[in-house]
């Protein structure tokens, strides 16, 4: 196992009827702005309910924070916050709600240009960047990102989406009723799962260092979503399966998986680069970049793929390249399984596109990817030309 360093100060409020929990966790005193997305949680009455739950407390509102949140539009919530003078927020939505509410509170006293903060990637930004944040709290409508118990965010500016990490920015809590689930349409959810599954994954299919416990965790939550899958999709109400699709969401990246074990993150690189050039959904890039992938680099990652082929799979017989093809192919049919499609060519992306990806992965500075760092471009290439 190798050495790490867990932390995590988010404590979780899960299950029906918690907004209550609110005025508990916020500051009486405290002047607070409510971020939200692109107005649902306003028209089905959410905004209005957290805002009940809040009492007496001076409270303003930011909408439109987008599916995968602009620079500039959160920089306009920075404003808001200075001129407020506000001192507690609260994201109301999904992963982009609460990584765009992730950047506002590490910008809005950033002493410089806060473009800069997107040129740190994974390097965490640490109070000798940022000195002063806002403390903020979740209520999550869209199990899928882990946002609600992390300290990570992906930042659209230009054309690209920047990752931003720092312990400054984990969530003070989050509010986690699967019944705020209930409306998602069905592509949202089937989104949500996969995103879960390749998180699982990204830290799971590396290669061995004995992470007994790691691997048992990764695998529960692989497990998990194949069985509530289709029907967290299917069943929009089904309780029970929707509570686990929203915990296996939130376990998948709250640090626990990936503790102590290699971490590969490029089907996440480039499926980035597939919804900023081309507007598809990020699940639905995963989707269409993980199988492919493991195909690709099927030797580098040979003795985790026969294991997760017979612990998650359940594979016993055949060859060891029996066993990975299977693996690949259930997985695909998985996602599938959803209503997500698999292929580039799906998604109207033909051959000719792949160079102005591969541009732009080289633009990011994705030239060395995976766990190991030898994923190069024409790697890269490989893979999106298996993925058509």
């Amino acid at each position: 196992m190798l050495d790490f360093d867990f932390y995590n100060p988010t404590r979780i409020i899960f299950g029906q009827d918690r907004l209550e929990s609110i005025d508990k966790y916020v500051p009486s005193e405290a002047v607070v702005l409510i971020t939200y997305g692109g107005g649902s949680a306003k028209k089905s009455g959410l905004i209005d309910q957290v805002k009940a739950a809040l009492g007496k407390r001076k409270v303003y509102e930011f909408g439109g924070i987008e599916p995968n949140p602009h620079f500039e539009t959160l920089m306009k919530a920075v404003e808001v916050i200075r001129s407020k003078k506000i001192d507690f927020m609260l994201a109301v939505g999904g992963g982009s709600v609460i990584d765009g509410t992730k950047f506002i509170t590490l910008a809005s006293y950033y002493e410089g240009d806060a473009c800069e903060l997107l040129k740190c990637g994974f390097a965490r930004i640490t109070s000798a960047v940022v000195k002063k944040t806002i403390p903020f709290g979740t209520v999550l409508t869209l199990p899928a990102t882990g946002s609600e118990m992390n300290c990570g965010a992906v930042i659209s500016y230009g054309h690209g989406k920047f990752p931003v990490m720092s312990e400054l920015a984990f969530p003070q809590f989050s509010v986690l009723d699967p019944t705020l689930t209930f409306s998602l349409p069905k592509i949202q959810v089937a989104n949500g799962i996969i995103d879960a599954f390749v998180h699982t994954t990204e830290q799971y299919l590396t290669y061995p260092v004995d992470g007994k416990l790691q691997d048992r965790i990764a695998e529960g939550i692989l497990l998990t979503l194949i069985e509530i899958g289709v029907t967290s999709v299917a069943e929009p109400e089904n309780y029970d399966a929707r509570a686990n699709h929203v915990w296996c969401a939130t376990l998948s990246l709250n640090g626990i998986v990936g503790a102590g074990v290699p971490q590969d993150w490029a089907t996440h690189m480039i499926g980035h680069e597939l919804t900023a050039a081309f507007g598809i959904d990020h699940g639905q890039t995963l989707a269409i970049v993980m199988p492919s992938l493991l195909e690709v680099r099927r030797q580098q990652k040979r003795a985790k793929l026969l294991q997760y082929a017979e612990r998650v799979w359940q594979i016993k017989k055949g060859s060891e390249e029996e066993k990975i093809d299977l693996a690949i192919k259930k997985t695909r049919e998985f996602f599938e399984s959803l209503g997500v499609k698999t292929r580039l060519s799906q998604y109207g992306v033909t051959a000719d596109k792949i160079p102005l990806v591969i541009e732009q992965l080289k633009y990011h500075g994705m030239t060395a990817l995976s766990e190991t760092r030898d994923l190069s471009l024409d790697i890269s290439r490989r893979i999106l030309e298996n993925a058509l």
